[in-house]
């Protein structure tokens, strides 16, 4: 059947998808989710379809097209095109599989993440899938499957080198910017180590977003290879490389859901791993009340399962339980972190935050044992007094295209401010991770760099009535203010006599 073509002008975000008026759905007996093949001379593509009720904006013999189908068949609004009907995805019914609770094999687990790639699924579909692994679990060799899917189509870093190192965070403490003490420590050691990185998805920073506060993070596959020959290390953002396509679609249902499958988790982290050539990754697992992990229990059950599928995918995994009952640092909010970075790898004993050293310290202790160095803690102390870390930085943001001669001073850092006073003398109980993250989302962070908060105490502190506990900064006053709502509503520092 021949459609004259209506451009919708509205963009899928991913997912093929096409509009017939529900006189022509009928006629041809299709559903919305249905699918059908657009023809046009040599080009075709199979869509997903919606069905629109009234004549008013997909009339009969129309077909309404999003931007991303008319990108592909290079189509033009009023052209005219062929349709066929064509049948559901095969892995439409490895889904169905999955939520009656059955385990899927590698061939089904594939064929669900290429078509997930190819977006010839909607994102209802893939949340069937997600739902599927939340509700009913999945075991470790369908999290293997699905880790070697993502790197399989997707692009992948290839140094042809070992050993290749790196870390990652489960998240969930404001003020962590380890990776970027850590990177320059073990680039400085003489081993590779290409950092991808996310940017905030609910934090206050994500290391991108910091590290762009110094230099560039989004380059090229090539760009990258080329800046870690010159220096063993990088620290980029992931986003832009379609290392792991899939799982960024993955995380996009996750967030609206507010869903986190262990079995997802589990791949999604090793897939990025995998796909820069990582073989030797230290994973550092924070566990609080506000964090991801609460308890112990969960820490080491979870610890031991990243570890089992290290083994089964090939990397060598080191997980590291560590406290994340509150921030690591001073700063919170990417010019405020990316201070506290340079402060410390410069060495400044009055205004570095020694439990960032401490932390980063063990983190890159841990990844050079893995690879068989003695003496591995003393050599990592080292190369931080020595100064050769904060060499090493220079050298990585001159290779990303930043400026080597920031100073810390130098980063600007929001002009409108406010101090949160204790109110009654004590010590300090407990630091609300949570709404310290919210209050320094609503002043403006990460988006506004020199948004955030900078904290002055930490727990078990004395402090006296009147004494500064935090200052928010912000660019815009009003953001500031909504950010004084928000604290005044909440009980972030709880100091008791």
């Amino acid at each position: 059947m021949k459609f004259k073509i209506k451009e919708v002008k509205l963009s899928s975000g991913g997912p093929l998808i096409g509009i017939l008026n529900n006189e022509d759905s009928t006629k041809l007996d299709l559903r919305a989710l249905d699918r059908i093949k657009v023809k046009k001379d040599s080009r075709e593509q199979v869509i997903a379809i919606d069905v629109a009720k009234s004549k008013r904006n997909i009339s009969p013999g129309e077909l309404g097209l999003f931007d991303e189908v008319m990108d592909i068949l290079k189509l033009k609004n009023k052209d005219i095109v062929e349709i066929s009907v064509e049948p559901k995805p095969l892995s439409l019914d490895f889904i169905k599989k999955k939520l009656d609770g059955t385990t899927l094999d590698k061939m089904e687990i594939d064929e669900i993440v290429k078509d997930i790639v190819e977006n010839k699924l909607t994102e209802i579909e893939i949340t069937y899938f997600v739902s599927a692994c939340y509700r009913n679990g999945m075991s470790i060799y369908e999290s293997a499957y699905l880790t070697e899917a993502i790197v399989a189509h997707g692009k992948r870093l290839n140094f042809k080198t070992y050993p290749i190192l790196d870390k990652h965070s489960l998240g969930g403490v404001p003020g962590n910017r380890v990776t970027m003490i850590l990177v320059p420590i073990i680039a400085a050691a003489g081993y590779i180590i290409p950092k991808t990185s996310t940017r905030s998805i609910t934090s206050c920073s994500g290391t991108s977003d910091t590290m762009e506060v110094l230099a560039p993070v989004e380059f090229h596959v090539d760009e990258i290879k080329k800046i870690v020959r010159k220096t063993k290390g990088a620290m980029v953002w992931g986003g832009v490389l379609e290392l792991a396509s899939a799982d960024d679609k993955l995380i996009k249902i996750e967030k609206v859901l507010s869903l986190d499958p262990e079995g997802i988790l589990l791949a999604s982290i090793l897939a990025k791993k995998n796909a820069v050539g990582a073989t030797h990754v230290v994973l550092d697992m924070p566990i609080g009340k506000e964090c991801k992990l609460k308890h112990k229990k969960d820490a080491r059950r979870l610890k031991r399962k990243f570890e089992l599928l290290g083994k089964l995918l090939g990397i060598n995994i080191k997980a590291v339980i560590t406290d994340g009952s509150q921030p690591i640092g001073f700063g919170m909010g990417p010019a405020l972190e990316a201070r506290d970075v340079l402060y410390l790898l410069q060495n400044n004993k009055e205004k570095m935050p020694k439990d960032l050293r401490k932390k980063a310290i063990l983190m890159a202790t841990t990844l050079l044992q893995m690879v068989g160095v003695k003496n591995a803690g003393k050599k990592v102390v080292d190369i931080l007094d020595s100064g050769k870390a904060y060499t090493k930085m220079k050298e990585i943001i001159a290779a990303q295209g930043g400026n080597p001669k920031i100073q810390p001073e130098q980063i600007k850092i929001g002009k409108f401010r406010y101090c949160a006073k204790a109110k009654q003398e004590g010590s300090v109980k407990e630091i609300s991770n949570k709404y310290l993250t919210k209050i320094a989302k609503a002043a403006g962070a990460p988006t506004d760099k020199g948004a955030g908060i900078y904290i002055n105490v930490k727990l078990n502190d004395k402090v006296k009535q009147g004494q500064n506990l935090f200052t928010i900064f912000a660019e815009d006053k009003k953001k500031l203010e909504f950010a004084i709502k928000i604290y005044n509503n909440s009980k972030v520092v709880n100091v008791e006599k």
